[in-house]
């Protein structure tokens, strides 16, 4: 294959793909204009583009790559069954060893149905607690960014064009930590909700006893506590946010880091909701989930794989500490800087969060752009942070005198009152927002 540069493998993907990438987050508009336009390949946490330009990655495909890239055990497992074939018309012996294992470390884990994005099982859960309740109304957390590509959930953000208003209607918001604005939703609707689905932990912590109130009100009202735990799920704990927590929804949906970068996904939950969507008994049918690559072998031989070494060798632990790193880094870089009143470090160490603020205190895309910019230039990839086996506190340490630098060049700009006029393109902007 003749090698190119960066720019003709951008025109071509804008030519042939819609915003030039297969996901948003991935697209042109959320990077400064010398972000690498492609990656070719990785290893461990570092990323190299068309020109062979290295950065360390400290993003690691949206939060799938627990591991590090290329990570030969992982690699090794998967080799293993692409020899044998990756789908039959049969399950797999290995589909059940997965779903076993699930069962056995994840608290609601009962049993399983695998899938391969977190979109897949977090919609298949709406169908099955609506089947199960015979309700139809769904109340989501107003904090979480993203729970699904469906409409059940789009229909309730801003870029809600294409989704028909009698979906939209179906969707209801409730306050992360506000126990009585899901409670002023359940006695506006009685009787109508089927669930409340959320992420039971994500940057904020969970006051006290509020997780436990969430399912106390389901339970009351008759509606089934969905965990979206496609973020927290193997990070936050080897059972999820749910087992760090202490508290246990009804089901659970998982994905992102549970295959170190492979496509898959599960639904976990009771045994008596999950049987509504098999097909013993004389009960109407619930048609759960039925992917054509729901069974591929090589995904869910990449997820036993990490989930086992991860398990193994208390990878948890080392990303919680790795991250604990990484946001000491950056809050020394921004003092040494000059500038820890622009930056925002905050989260939990597994699951840092970090904001790039203006001079009125709130997030900007304009110094964002800058951070992003000046770190690229140094080789440094940080849209935004997942903590990795493959973080050393030696390449943090490097990372971190780079992203001094890069903080360096916003002081100066901030000095002469010109942060936009450093940016040498467009302003990255949200993902979600009503218009291009």
């Amino acid at each position: 294959m003749a090698k190119h540069d960066n720019k003709f493998y951008a025109d071509r993907a804008k030519r042939f793909i819609p915003g030039g990438a297969h996901t948003y987050s991935k697209g042109d508009d959320q990077f400064p204009a010398n972000a690498p336009a492609v990656i070719t390949r990785g290893k461990g946490c570092h990323v190299w583009d068309a020109e062979d330009n290295q950065f360390t990655d400290f993003a690691l495909s949206l939060g799938t790559v627990v591991l590090g890239h290329a990570y030969e055990p992982v690699l090794e497992a998967v080799r293993n069954e692409l020899v044998k074939g990756v789908n039959f018309v049969r399950p797999s012996i290995i589909e059940g060893e997965l779903a076993e294992l699930i069962c056995d470390i994840v608290p609601c884990a009962e049993m399983v149905k695998l899938a391969k994005h977190g979109s897949d099982v977090t919609t298949a859960s709406i169908k099955l607690a609506r089947a199960y309740t015979g309700k139809e109304r769904v109340i989501r957390c107003s904090a979480d960014a993203f729970n699904a590509v469906h409409d059940w959930f789009i229909g309730s953000t801003v870029v809600d064009r294409g989704v028909p208003q009698a979906v939209k209607d179906l969707t209801l918001k409730f306050e992360y930590n506000n126990i009585d604005s899901l409670s002023a939703l359940f006695m506006q609707y009685p009787n109508e909700i089927a669930c409340v689905i959320f992420e039971p932990i994500s940057f904020i912590e969970p006051e006290p006893g509020f997780l436990q109130a969430v399912k106390d009100l389901c339970e009351i009202n008759g509606a089934l506590l969905i965990f979206d735990e496609v973020v927290s799920g193997f990070r936050f704990s080897l059972g999820g946010g749910q087992e760090y927590c202490g508290v246990t929804p009804h089901l659970a949906a998982f994905g992102k880091a549970m295959a170190n970068g492979f496509s898959v996904s599960a639904l976990a939950g009771r045994r008596d909701i999950m049987e509504l969507g098999g097909i013993e008994g004389e009960q109407e049918r619930v048609f759960l989930l039925s992917t054509t690559h729901g069974g591929e072998t090589h995904s869910i031989a990449a997820a036993l794989k990490t989930i086992n070494t991860l398990k193994e060798y208390n990878i948890i632990d080392h990303i919680w500490k790795t991250g604990g790193l990484i946001k000491q880094g950056l809050s020394q870089a921004a003092e040494s800087a000059g500038i820890s009143d622009l930056v925002e470090v905050g989260g939990y160490d597994c699951k840092p969060a970090f904001a790039m603020l203006g001079n009125d205190g709130k997030p900007c895309m304009i110094t964002r752009t800058l951070f992003l910019q000046e770190t690229i230039k140094r080789g440094v990839l940080m849209p935004y942070i997942v903590p990795s086996f493959s973080h050393s506190p030696q390449i943090i340490d490097g990372a971190m005198e780079k992203i001094t630098e890069a903080f360096a060049v916003i002081n100066k700009a901030r000095k002469e009152d010109n942060i936009a006029g450093y940016v040498e393109g467009d302003i990255v902007k949200p993902v979600f927002r009503k218009y291009n």
